[in-house]
C-alpha cells in the first residue's frame, strides 16, 4: 500500500514509515564508493594530471563533480529563523474541540498526529550563538490525515508591530549594521532601539524580550504562542476566536545576562546540545497544548481588540483551556535533509481552522510561502520529504526546479471532461477547505482597525506589574546592559522618555545609567496583574537539570555512589568533572569514569554542582579550580552540595548567605535536601560576599 494512503489517525509513526523509503546508508562492510550516476571510483585520493607534476586534467569527470557539487551544497539561509535545530514527535489530544472545530486531528480524544518540531533565533545567522538574547521561533508542522498544519509560535504571546508593512523595517533594524556587518545576533546596538523609540508600538513585545522570557536555560523550558489570532469553524459554520499555547512539562526557566553571554562563547550550541541529549537519554520534551477561545459575539466586549498582536489575552480573564501534549522523541537522520530543507507556513492550514483578520497575520499568510520558493528554489517545497504530507496529494500543479514526483497524468486542467472532472472538488462534507463567510464593512482604507491598537503602553505596563522582584532587576539590568551600547545620545534620551510610560522609576533607572535627563512624563494608569507572567509561578522539578560532580581521587565511594544514585532516580543529568580524563578512584578502589575537565567545561554551564573534592596531581590548581566554581555558581544564585570531603570548600569561600548551599556534614537528609535545591534552581536573595 503506498504510505500516503495509510491514513492512521490513532498512530505517530506513519511519518517516520514514510521518511523510510528516502533514507540511504553509505557506510557498510559492503558498500564500495561510486558516482552520483552510479559508476565505482577507482581513485578519490589525486587529481588526474598531465604528468606526475603537470596541470589537472578537465578530463577528470570525477573531481569535477565532485568539486562542482561542494560548490553548491549550501542554499540561501533563512533571513529570519537562519539558526535553529528540528526533530520529530508527536500530539496526542486529551479533549475533543469538535464543539468548536471540525479539523479531524482535534476530533477524538486519544488521537495521535505525528509532528515535526523546529525552535529557532530570530535575529542571528546561522553561525551564531543559541542563548542569544533573541526572539525564539518554535514551530511545529502536524502531519494529519487531512494535509499538513503548521503552527508557527514565538516565546512570547506578542509581536513587536501590528502590521505587516513594517516588518522589514523591523529586521533591517535587528540586523547588522549594513556598512560594517557587525554586531551578530544582538539589538545592542543604534538601529534597533532608534526603531523601538520611533515605533512604540514594539514596547509590550520589548519588555518581554528584555525580560528573563529573552534567554531560555532551555527550549524545553519555553512556551509558545502563534501571537495571533485564529478561528475555529465548526460543522454547523459558527466562527470562535482562537489563540494557541503550548506550556512546557518543565516549566519556563532562564538564563542570566552574563550566563547567557558567556555560554555563547563557551558553547554555542548549547541549546542543540540540551536538547539532543534529553532525547537521547528518553527525557523527552513535553509541552501541553491549550487554546484561548473568545465568542465571535464577544470580539469587541475587551479593552484589548483581537487582531492585535501587541497585545496578550490574559489568563486570568481568557482561560487558557490545555487539550493535548507534544512530546519530540526522534532526532532528524539528516540535519541538512531535514531542519534546513523544512518549511513553515501559517497559511498552511486544515479544514475547521482559518485566519482571523489580524493585520500580521494577513501578510504572513503571503510571506512564508513566497520567501521559500527563493530559499528552496522550487515550487516543489512539499515533495521535499520533511515536508511531504502523509494524506493523499492530488493537484493540477505540475513541473518546476526539483520536481521529484512523477505525475502520469496526459492532463492538468480544470473543469474538464475529458477526465470526468477529476481530481474532483470536495464538498464541505466531505472534507473540502471552506472559508468562513465573515462579513466585512466600510471602504478600502489604511484606517487602524480600532482605537485600541493606539494603546501601546497598558499592557506593557500590566507586564511589569506582573513580575516579581527578582525578574523587575534582571529586566532592568538587561535593559541598561542594551542601552548602554547606543553611541547616539538623542536615541538614549528618547528611549528613557518612552519608556517612562510603562514605568517612572524604571525610566529613572535608566536615565542615571545612560547619561541622560531624567524623564519628566509618567507612566500611565494600569494596576492590574497577570500572575500567570511570572516565572515565580512556573513548574519546578529537578529532572534533567544539569549538575557537575567535581571530584578527584580517594573520594568517599559509598557517599557519592549514592548521591549519584539519587540524581539518577530523580532524572537530574551529570557530569564527572576532574583534571584530566579517565578514571578517578575512591576509597574502596571503586573507580568512576571522568568525561569532562576544568579544561572543557566552564561553572555557567551547569545548573548546580556536587562538590566532592579529593587528590589531584596538581593539588593547588585542582583546588583552585574547584573554588572558581563554588563562586560562580553561587554568584548566579544556583545551588550548591557539597559532600563531607568537599566541606572545606564551601568553608573557604566565606559566603554570607548560605540559602541554596546544602552540606553532607551531619546531615541526614543530604540527598532529599539537595535534590529540593536543585528543583528550586535559584536563590535570589543570596548576596556575594
Amino acid at each position: 500500500m503506498d504510505v500516503n494512503e495509510n491514513i492512521n489517525p490513532t498512530g505517530g509513526d506513519i511519518k517516520n514509515e514514510q521518511l523510510a523509503q528516502h533514507r540511504e546508508a553509505n557506510i557498510g562492510p559492503e558498500k564500495i564508493m561510486t558516482s552520483d550516476s552510479g559508476y565505482k571510483i577507482a581513485n578519490d585520493r589525486w587529481t588526474l594530471r598531465a604528468g606526475a607534476r603537470g596541470p589537472l586534467l578537465l578530463r577528470d569527470t570525477n573531481f569535477y563533480r565532485k568539486q562542482s557539487r561542494f560548490n553548491r551544497e549550501r542554499i540561501p539561509e533563512k533571513v529570519v529563523h537562519a539558526r535553529g535545530f528540528g526533530l520529530y514527535g508527536e500530539f496526542e489530544l486529551y479533549k475533543s474541540m469538535k464543539e468548536y472545530t471540525v479539523a479531524a486531528f482535534l476530533q477524538e480524544p486519544g488521537t495521535v498526529t505525528p509532528v515535526f518540531t523546529r525552535f529557532s533565533n530570530f535575529i542571528g545567522s546561522k553561525g551564531s550563538k543559541d542563548t542569544a538574547v533573541d526572539i525564539r521561533g518554535f514551530a511545529v508542522k502536524f502531519y494529519t490525515q487531512e494535509g499538513n498544519y503548521d503552527m508557527l509560535s514565538l516565546q512570547f504571546p506578542v509581536f513587536i508591530l501590528a502590521d505587516a508593512m513594517k516588518f522589514m523595517d523591523m529586521v533591517h533594524s535587528v540586523k547588522p549594521n549594513p556598512i560594517t556587518d557587525v554586531p551578530q545576533a544582538t539589538v545592542a546596538h543604534d538601529n534597533f532601539w532608534d526603531y523601538v523609540a520611533s515605533n512604540q508600538e514594539s514596547a509590550h513585545m520589548v519588555m518581554w524580550l528584555m525580560s528573563l522570557r529573552g534567554r531560555p536555560r532551555s527550549w524545553r523550558m519555553i512556551e509558545g504562542w502563534p501571537i495571533n489570532a485564529f478561528r475555529f469553524i465548526n460543522a454547523q459554520g459558527k466562527s470562535t476566536f482562537v489563540r494557541f499555547v503550548w506550556k512546557p512539562m518543565l516549566g519556563v526557566h532562564s538564563l542570566l545576562l552574563d550566563e547567557a553571554n558567556a555560554i555563547g562563547g563557551f558553547d554555542p550550541d548549547f541549546h542543540r546540545r540540551d536538547i539532543i541529549e534529553a532525547v537521547q537519554k528518553g527525557a523527552f520534551p513535553e509541552y501541553e497544548l491549550g487554546v484561548q477561545l473568545i465568542p465571535e459575539e464577544d470580539e469587541l466586549k475587551y479593552d484589548f481588540d483581537v487582531l492585535d498582536p501587541t497585545k496578550f489575552w490574559p489568563e486570568e480573564i481568557i482561560p487558557v483551556d490545555i487539550i493535548g501534549k507534544l512530546t519530540l522523541n526522534r532526532l532528524v537522520d539528516n540535519f541538512f535533509a531535514e531542519d534546513e530543507q523544512s518549511s513553515f507556513d501559517p497559511s498552511t492550514l486544515v479544514p475547521g481552522i482559518e485566519f482571523s483578520n489580524d493585520p500580521v497575520l494577513q501578510g504572513r499568510a503571503f510571506a512564508y510561502r513566497d520567501t521559500d520558493y527563493h530559499r528552496l528554489g522550487t515550487a516543489n517545497i512539499n515533495e521535499i520529504p520533511v515536508n511531504r504530507p502523509i494524506s493523499s496529494v492530488n493537484t493540477n500543479h505540475r513541473d518546476g526546479h526539483s520536481k521529484y514526483r512523477i505525475d502520469v497524468d496526459s492532463m492538468a486542467h480544470h473543469e474538464d471532461l475529458l477526465a470526468g472532472n477529476k481530481p474532483a472538488e470536495a464538498s464541505p462534507e466531505d472534507g473540502g477547505y471552506t472559508y468562513h463567510p465573515t462579513e466585512v464593512e466600510g471602504r478600502v482604507t489604511r484606517r487602524l482597525p480600532s482605537a485600541s491598537f493606539d494603546d501601546y503602553f497598558s499592557q506593557a505596563r500590566l507586564f511589569w506589574n506582573s513580575l516579581a522582584p527578582f525578574e523587575k532587576k534582571d529586566l532592568v539590568d538587561t535593559f541598561i546592559f542594551h542601552l548602554q551600547f547606543v553611541k547616539n545620545r538623542d536615541t538614549r534620551q528618547r528611549n528613557v522618555e518612552m519608556w517612562a510610560n510603562v514605568d517612572k522609576d524604571m525610566a529613572c533607572t535608566f536615565a542615571d545609567n545612560l547619561g541622560v535627563e531624567r524623564p519628566k512624563n509618567s507612566n500611565v494608569s494600569e494596576s492590574r496583574t497577570s500572575p500567570a507572567i511570572s516565572m515565580a509561578n512556573t513548574t519546578y522539578s529537578a529532572a534533567t537539570q544539569k549538575v557537575g560532580i567535581l571530584i578527584g581521587n580517594d573520594f568517599n565511594s559509598k557517599e557519592v555512589k549514592g548521591i549519584m544514585d539519587m540524581l539518577n532516580n530523580n532524572g537530574v543529568f551529570f557530569d564527572i568533572i576532574s583534571e584530566r580524563l579517565g578514571p578517578v578512584t575512591g576509597d574502596n578502589g571503586e573507580q568512576l569514569d571522568v568525561g569532562e575537565t576544568f579544561k572543557t567545561k566552564a561553572p555557567v554551564l551547569y545548573d548546580a554542582i556536587y562538590v566532592v573534592g579529593g587528590k589531584a596531581t596538581n593539588q593547588a590548581e585542582f583546588d583552585q579550580k574547584i573554588m572558581e566554581f563554588c563562586r560562580e555558581i553561587y554568584k548566579h544564585n544556583k545551588p550548591i552540595g557539597a559532600a563531607t570531603t568537599g566541606q572545606a570548600y564551601i568553608e573557604q569561600s566565606k559566603f554570607n548567605n548560605t540559602t541554596g548551599v546544602v552540606g553532607a556534614v551531619n546531615n541526614n537528609n543530604f540527598g532529599d535536601d539537595f535534590i529540593n535545591a536543585i528543583a528550586q534552581k535559584r536563590f535570589w536573595d543570596r548576596v556575594l560576599h
